[in-house]
């Protein structure tokens, strides 16, 4: 319990929020909650105060945070017209836990600061299991000073919390993640589809591998995922599709190319078009063994 509870909105109670929410209130805090979708039963059945809109989040919370899947869904969090805005007072604080577009993440902030409150965009990597665990890692955008006020409270919900420079810049972070993330997975499931199409065990060759220098979270996850066919979420396909779209159109806009973000957007696409748009994003492994006409644990 704190000493001095809070008075904090949550909007967006899915995979992701309902558990970071739900560490908010074990720390003894004021929740005031939205979600479009289904009430969490462990949020409907807390003393969580459940409001009727983002409006009413704003109204009642001094500081707001957002967990919802894509850009137009904080856009219309935010400024629809019972949205956060219409809600706001001068001096409360607004943090997007989203993962969305940086650019449109900087209009956001600006439109929010003309109300007179402040914006941090902070996007998480660690998935459902993070959040679960409170190990989320944290990128912020935003002054140092909400930062240093809200930093108490992301500590509740992560591990790794850093403040990256300006609004947009956690947004940038964030893609900048999912595209190592994705590079990554595609580098594991081809390792993997090559040893096990060369006949070599996958699972012991995923051991051997652990102990040297390709060592990474994803062979150590996903690769399992790929070898055991654990392929539910997770992280869904189509959420990772979502982010590999920020990652491809800010760099058109940009000037910048990046090919290999591409190819890995083009498996994910693959898989989609296989129905796999809720698989976890370890099942771009699919895509490949459709390439090759042989699957991972298959007799070579």
């Amino acid at each position: 319990m704190t000493s001095s509870p809070l008075k904090i909105g949550f909007i967006g109670l899915g995979i992701m929020g309902a558990p970071m929410a739900g560490h908010l209130l074990q720390a003894g805090h004021d929740l005031f909650v939205f979600t479009l979708g289904k009430m969490p039963a462990h949020i409907e059945s807390s003393r969580a105060t459940q409001c009727l809109s983002a409006r009413g989040v704003a109204e009642r919370a001094d500081i707001i945070f957002l967990m919802v899947p894509d850009t137009p869904d904080v856009e219309a969090a935010l400024f629809s017209e019972n949205g956060v805005a219409a809600g706001l007072s001068k001096g409360k604080t607004v943090v997007d836990m989203s993962s969305i577009s940086p650019i449109a993440t900087k209009d956001f902030a600006n439109r929010i600061n003309a109300i007179g409150c402040e914006y941090l965009d902070a996007p998480v990597s660690g998935g459902e299991v993070g959040a679960k665990n409170a190990t989320l890692s944290i990128m912020v955008g935003g002054s140092e000073a909400t930062f240093n006020k809200v930093k108490p409270l992301f500590e509740l919900m992560g591990k790794n919390i850093t403040l990256v420079g300006g609004n947009g810049d956690g947004q940038t972070a964030k893609v900048a993640n999912q595209i190592i993330v994705a590079l990554n997975i595609e580098a594991v499931a081809e390792a993997l589809l090559f040893a096990a199409r060369a006949g070599a065990d996958p699972a012991r060759v995923r051991q051997a591998l652990m102990g040297g220098f390709a060592s990474s979270k994803i062979l150590e996850v996903h690769g399992e995922r790929m070898i055991k066919r654990t392929f539910d979420p997770g992280f869904r396909i189509g959420l990772h599709q979502k982010d590999l779209n920020l990652a491809l159109s800010s760099a058109r806009a940009l000037g910048v190319s990046l090919p290999n973000t591409a190819t890995a957007q083009e498996l994910f696409n693959s898989c989609v078009a296989h129905g796999g748009q809720a698989w976890d994003h370890s099942a771009m492994v699919r895509a490949l063994e459709k390439l090759a006409n042989f699957e991972i644990g298959q007799t070579a």
